[in-house]
C-alpha cells in the first residue's frame, strides 16, 4: 500500500520533474494549448491552476511566486492575457481533451488547453 504517497512519478528525479511541469505549464501559458501525454496534462492541471489562482488574486506577493516558479516573462504574460480572458472564472482554468493513441507507443495523447 502507498499510503500518503500522492502524484505520478512519470519516471524522473525530482528534479527533472520539476523542470517538466514548469515546461508544460509555460507552454499553456504562451501557446493556449499543447498536446501531451495524459498522465503529464493530468498531472501539470493542479500544478498550472495553482498558478493561475494566485495570479487572479493579485498582489506584488503573489506574483513574485509565481515568477519565482515560472519566470518573469511567463507570469507577465500570465497577468496581462490570461488572467483577463478566464473573466470571472474562479476555477476549471485548463480543459483536458482526450485525442487517441500515439502512434509509435500507443501513449495516450491529450490536447490541453485554456478555457476561455
Amino acid at each position: 500500500m502507498q499510503h500518503r504517497h500522492h502524484g505520478r512519478i512519470l519516471k524522473r528525479e525530482k528534479a527533472a520533474r520539476v523542470a517538466l511541469l514548469r515546461a508544460l505549464a509555460r507552454g499553456v501559458i504562451f501557446s493556449k494549448s499543447i498536446i501531451t501525454t495524459e498522465a503529464r496534462a493530468k498531472e501539470m492541471r493542479p500544478y498550472l491552476e495553482r498558478l493561475i489562482t494566485k495570479e487572479r488574486k493579485g498582489g506584488l506577493a503573489l506574483h513574485r511566486k509565481v515568477a519565482a516558479t515560472l519566470g518573469k516573462d511567463a507570469a507577465l504574460r500570465m497577468k496581462k492575457n490570461v488572467v483577463p480572458a478566464l473573466g470571472g472564472r474562479t476555477s476549471g482554468f485548463l480543459r483536458i481533451t482526450k485525442i487517441g493513441r500515439r502512434k509509435s507507443d500507443a501513449a495516450r495523447m491529450v490536447h490541453i488547453s485554456l478555457v476561455e
